[in-house]
């Protein structure tokens, strides 16, 4: 592989190669994802790279115990809209 990833294609490679079966996201420290990232970045900060995808609409990020949990937007858990929300609601 010559071509390099960018960070989005990285995490989003990462979010769907390391997780566990049955989970949509990977914890960033318990999964190993902070490490790879660092290497293959050269020494980039991984809660910077996942901060910017996340207010970018990239990721979605939930923070937990000892981190967070990067997950694919369309995954992430609680991800309805306010607006799919309120035609539940049968107020829109």
């Amino acid at each position: 592989m010559n071509e390099r990833l960018s960070h989005e294609e990285f995490v989003k490679n990462a979010i769907v190669s390391l997780r566990k079966e049955g989970f949509k996201g990977i914890h960033a420290v318990y999964s190993g994802f902070n490490e790879p990232i660092k290497k293959y970045f050269e020494g980039e900060n991984p809660v910077g790279v996942t901060n910017i995808l996340a207010q970018e609409g990239k990721i979605v990020i939930r923070p937990v115990k000892g981190g967070v949990i990067p997950y694919l937007p369309e995954e992430s858990p609680g991800g309805s809209n306010a607006d799919e929300a309120l035609k539940i609601m049968g107020l829109k």
